[in-house]
């Protein structure tokens, strides 16, 4: 079974990845991702400067997904820019994540990554588990300003992950926004923060980060996650090449991600659970969903869902 795919043009030998901030901070990290069986290599969403992040536990997977409030973890821009021309001798795409504390850190990453010529850079919009500081993925007239600021910097396939929309007429403001930014693909969706996990046996939060608010991630929030897939598969009429992330436990569900319109699906709490061997099972289920359907490839069942 062919699980290959490709994005803005940059092939990838498997449609699975790890979504930025799984298992993916280090160089040692990074290089397990490009010898496990993923299609990709994402590296965790950069800073200009290194952070430790938040105080722990600042992670906690429960029956049915997971809570975290990291806090953007990660060696900052400079070490991951050195790290790249490693990474891509791995064989496989490289897909550089860039983060910023305010606006006006995401040209100055971003300038200094796309010299180290990633495959492709994802643009996160959206991570919620910054103490004070906004998702700007919710401001559809802050987003489109810094889109433009980078577009003009970036000159590899760019793309934008967003945070979950809850209404249609945030999709349609959004969409408007990425129409008119010269963006190449999505990636939908980063957690849905702020939950509230709650031990009621010792009647305490289960993570120590902001009072015990993090950002949801596993199964629970997959219906979420789909309904944005199929969105802005929708607005755009499938042109938009859309990473599917949230709620992939099982080949089944990476299968739900395609017929609403995924060309690709990024795995975070399962990874995180399971380690990099999570790539083939998921690959070998995957595969053989697609052949007790009938499909022989992807591309044969991607945005085919019916409505009633």
């Amino acid at each position: 079974m062919d699980l290959s795919t490709t994005i803005a043009g940059v092939r990838f030998p498997s449609c699975f990845m790890n979504a930025s901030g799984a298992l993916c901070v280090t160089r040692e990290e990074l290089l397990a991702l490009g010898r496990s069986r993923a299609g990709a290599i994402v590296t965790k969403s950069m800073t200009l400067e290194p952070r430790d992040g938040n105080s722990t536990p600042r992670y906690y997977g429960f029956p049915g997904g997971s809570i975290n409030s990291m806090g953007l973890p990660n060696l900052g821009y400079r070490a991951y820019a050195s790290l790249i021309p490693e990474l891509k001798t791995l064989g496989k795409p490289v897909i550089a994540s860039v983060a910023g504390l305010c606006e006006d850190d995401f040209p100055t990453i971003a300038a200094t990554i796309n010299e180290a010529m990633p495959d492709l850079i994802e643009v996160n919009l959206s991570c919620p588990n910054i103490p004070g500081k906004p998702q700007i993925g919710y401001d559809a007239e802050a987003s489109e300003r810094l889109l433009k600021r980078v577009r003009k910097i970036i000159t590899v396939p760019m793309g934008v992950k967003l945070p979950p929309y809850f209404d249609p007429a945030h999709h349609a403001a959004m969409g408007a926004v990425i129409s008119r930014c010269g963006i190449d693909f999505l990636n939908l969706i980063n957690s849905v923060g702020n939950g509230l996990v709650v031990d009621p046996e010792h009647e305490v939060v289960v993570i120590k980060p902001k009072g015990g608010f993090g950002g949801l991630g596993g199964t629970i929030i997959k219906p979420v996650a789909l309904a944005n897939v199929r969105a802005f598969w929708k607005i755009f009429e499938g042109r938009m090449p859309i990473i599917g992330t949230g709620g992939v436990v099982s080949g089944v569900d990476v299968f739900e991600h395609l017929l609403c319109g995924a060309t690709a699906v990024q795995i975070g709490t399962v990874l995180v659970e399971e380690g990099v061997n999570v790539f083939g099972r998921l690959e070998t289920e995957l595969a053989a969903h697609l052949s007790k359907k009938g499909y022989k490839k992807l591309e044969d069942c991607r945005g085919k869902l019916k409505e009633l």
